[in-house]
């Protein structure tokens, strides 16, 4: 059976999206260099919230989507999955318009890529490594 599918105005304009990402970090500051000044992100907010623990967002320069929370590990077990929060696998995915002029402005402030750039059948993509290790795929969709 097909029914169609009526929303109300008020239905509409209470519409969800994913504001933030978590990221676990080590120490903020640091973090806030490498994502800032290697990779062009915007520091968003920095409030601190008692003692020595912040609330810092970041996103993507001309980016209008989720941003990163930069969540500094608070004991060992969050410590451990610095760098490694996905088990090896891309954590993040990053899209540009723009992806030659990306690429090369982020390789002259010294991001280390994993691989050369490659197109595949969802776009132009090439991955790299956070401070952490995190990999990261930067991707301009097809």
């Amino acid at each position: 059976m097909n029914q169609s599918v009526r929303l109300s105005l008020a239905e509409i304009l209470l519409a969800q999206r994913l504001a933030l990402v978590s990221l676990l970090v080590r120490e903020y500051d640091e973090a806030i260099r490498f994502y800032v000044e290697k990779l062009g992100f915007e520091l968003v907010e920095d409030r601190l919230l008692g003692g020595e623990k912040r609330w810092v967002r970041i996103a993507p320069p001309r980016g209008h989507g989720t941003q990163i929370l930069l969540a500094r590990a608070a004991n060992a077990n969050q410590s451990s999955r610095v760098g490694n929060q996905t088990v090896v696998r891309v954590f993040l995915f990053v899209e540009t318009d723009d992806f030659d002029g990306d690429y090369d402005a982020m390789l002259g402030r010294g991001v280390e890529f994993t691989e050369p750039p490659r197109d595949e059948a969802y776009g132009r993509v090439a991955v790299f490594k956070d401070l952490y290790g995190n990999r990261i795929d930067l991707i301009q969709p097809a």
